[in-house]
């Protein structure tokens, strides 16, 4: 598999960037070219990070409860800017009950804790291999992801 360029971010005022960090390192790791954009950025910066980075993953990360109003902000914006290809997925604190609203703005997948590190590398081997072969790159599920 080819590297992904790939931004970890973490939107908003949420101060906690252990768990971003693990996640940019562990892509690092496995060969893909990863930018963190560091703390409590907005949803329009972490869109032009994306374009500037030429990048065709996100992973937002929030502990804060914001997800529900940041995350489809910044699918809102992706596909305002013609990056509706670009692969999000989130990660944090982020209950059951607000995952199926989040698919439907563009989440791809969610990670709260104890997602193992294979599990989300996983998923973008899935990404890769569906795109490859021009299938859709699906949405997530309660459970984790699913291809449509």
């Amino acid at each position: 598999m080819d590297p992904l360029r790939i931004v970890v971010a973490k939107p908003g005022l949420d101060g906690h960037d252990r768990g971003a960090k693990v996640v940019a390192r562990a892509l690092r790791d496995a060969g893909h070219e990863v930018i963190y954009t560091g703390l409590r950025r907005t949803p329009e910066e972490i869109v032009r990070i994306i374009e500037d980075e030429d990048a065709s993953v996100l992973g937002l990360s929030s502990l804060s409860g914001a997800h529900g109003f940041l995350f489809p902000r910044v699918c809102d914006l992706l596909r305002s800017a013609g990056l509706d290809d670009v692969v999000v997925f989130g990660g944090g604190i982020i209950p059951q009950s607000d995952r199926l609203e989040l698919y439907e703005a563009g989440v791809r997948a969610i990670f709260g804790p104890g997602t193992t590190t294979d599990d989300f590398i996983q998923f973008l081997v899935e990404v890769v291999e569906r795109r490859s072969s021009n299938q859709p790159v699906g949405v997530g599920s309660s459970d984790g992801w699913h291809w449509s």
